[in-house]
């Protein structure tokens, strides 16, 4: 398959920018991603490609939250960014110049959402629908980063936005077996912050499962740049999107785990 500039398989390309003034570190977060200025006039945050991660938690970050989006659900615009080593000459924090400096080349960022708040589950309701729609979609890509000690949600323009899914699709950290583990058990849905008002689980799984057809989830994956994955770029698309696919097939044992876990809470 033809090969986009961006290293894509040309399909849904997503937009790319050029980071153009580094603004300020976001040290709250693992990896120390950034807020960014880019040339379309944006602000960004920045996820380094660099960073102690590694490439494949921007895999994570860019295939989840596009999934996020076709399922419906608000997740700030993913775009690719290209980062040029010299922005990192002036800074003085010899721990982001040297994140900088590795990170040279293609990146990640999503829009910045200025004013937000991190959601707060004891103060911001929430609709029990719209809580089932994200734990399902946390279940499905194995996320476990949305728990009440960090629920990586925001509330702006009073609407809740998802954020950092880098942590998502962890099985692909044991490359060799991760194509097998698309069955596997997600038992860390037991910790998610909105499973106790996620009352309509099994209404949610009959929308989004058939909202997350074949082609549209090679067209998600199609758009992870050759640079993140490696030199057989193809066939690593291929597993990933043979992962996601075999995971929706019925019974679909993500689902019940999160009916279990939450019988357990009422």
């Amino acid at each position: 398959m033809q090969s986009g500039p961006d290293g894509t398989n040309g399909a849904a390309a997503l937009r790319t920018v050029a980071a153009t003034r580094y603004l300020t570190p976001l040290r709250e977060g693992g990896s120390l991603p950034a807020i960014v200025e880019a040339d379309d006039d944006g602000t960004y945050v920045l996820k380094f490609r660099g960073a102690g991660q590694g490439p494949r938690a921007l895999v994570a970050e860019l295939i989840a939250g596009e999934i996020g989006r076709r399922l419906g659900l608000l997740v700030p615009e993913i775009v690719l960014c290209t980062l040029d080593p010299a922005l990192g000459r002036s800074e003085p924090d010899f721990e982001i110049k040297a994140l900088i400096e590795a990170s040279a080349g293609l990146n990640l960022a999503l829009d910045y959402l200025p004013g937000s708040l991190e959601f707060d589950p004891l103060a911001d309701d929430i609709d029990g629908e719209l809580a089932s729609a994200i734990v399902w979609f946390d279940a499905y890509v194995a996320n476990p980063d949305r728990t009440a000690r960090n629920t990586n949600m925001l509330i702006w323009h009073r609407r809740l936005w998802l954020i950092d899914h880098g942590s998502a699709l962890y099985f692909h950290h044991n490359w060799p077996s991760f194509a097998s583990r698309s069955r596997s058990p997600f038992p860390q849905i037991r910790e998610h912050v909105l499973l106790p008002v996620a009352g309509s689980l099994e209404a949610a799984d009959a929308e989004l499962s058939a909202r997350l057809t074949p082609e549209a989830i090679r067209e998600i994956v199609g758009t992870v740049p050759e640079s993140w994955l490696s030199d057989d770029a193809e066939e690593r698309r291929a597993a990933y999107a043979e992962f996601l696919t075999s995971r929706l097939e019925p019974p679909r044992s993500f689902v019940q785990e999160a009916l279990d876990a939450r019988a357990q809470l009422v």
